[in-house]
């Protein structure tokens, strides 16, 4: 099995790398090699080659940055997506995807434009919160944390439903992008390591079957005390 880790040095806040390594785990505790690869700016990688891809989150400056270089890859990722093979990208990554990005100051960067939505950052504001999310896909809701400074606006299939937390702009209670095995989400925490349970559907994606080794007792119990405590805040 083969996992491409992009942009692994500069978009990698909250600790997003160990979504990665959590599933680099989980495909070998099933039977399987796995192998990641790190590719970053100035360097290139033919995307169809692996079985996964995984962008983190960034600062809005690196943001802008990678963008650039993202660019060159928008074809290949078309392609990706449409072949079905997941893709996650965390944090603002899925916010390159779009149209066009518009920072605090009114700079505005055209994005790859695989998508209609478009995406406007808030000078000296953040949205922070903490997030339960339920999806069509998984059995259970998601948690985790979400910390930006933008409105997404424009997304026509959003990843997820929030039922506590902040959506994708003010007033809308969806969350995220979803295309395919395409996975879109500003939920940090990181996403994986806290929700096992999807962690289990990326890993049955790759593997085409439901995974044999489940995760750990301790992993289960710490994402059913975060869904209870999150939910006691609901009320």
């Amino acid at each position: 099995m083969k996992l491409l880790h992009l942009y692994h040095d500069i978009m990698n806040l909250y600790g997003d790398y160990a979504n990665i390594l959590c599933l680099k785990r989980m495909l070998e505790k099933n039977g399987e090699e796995a192998g990641i690869d790190r590719v970053s700016l100035s360097e290139d990688a033919i995307l169809d080659e692996y079985d996964f891809i995984f962008v983190g989150s960034g600062t809005e400056k690196n943001q802008k940055v990678v963008l650039a270089d993202f660019l060159k890859y928008r074809d290949q990722l078309k392609a990706y997506i449409a072949s079905g093979k997941p893709l996650l990208m965390t944090g603002n990554s899925f916010e390159m995807l779009g149209k066009m990005i518009t920072d605090g100051s009114g700079k505005s960067y055209d994005g790859l434009g695989l998508y209609d939505f478009t995406v406007t950052e808030e000078r000296g504001r953040r949205y922070t919160a903490d997030i339960i999310a339920k999806t069509d896909f998984l059995d259970q809701p998601l948690v985790g944390f979400i910390n930006k400074s933008s409105m997404v606006d424009g997304v026509k299939a959003p990843m997820d439903t929030v039922t506590f937390g902040i959506g994708n702009k003010d007033g809308e209670m969806t969350e995220g992008v979803l295309d395919k095995h395409f996975y879109g989400t500003h939920i940090t925490g990181p996403v994986l390591e806290k929700n096992p349970h999807f962690l289990c559907y990326i890993a049955g994606l790759i593997l085409k079957k439901s995974p044999d080794d489940k995760p750990l007792a301790y992993e289960k119990k710490g994402y059913e005390n975060t869904l209870r405590k999150l939910s006691e805040r609901i009320n």
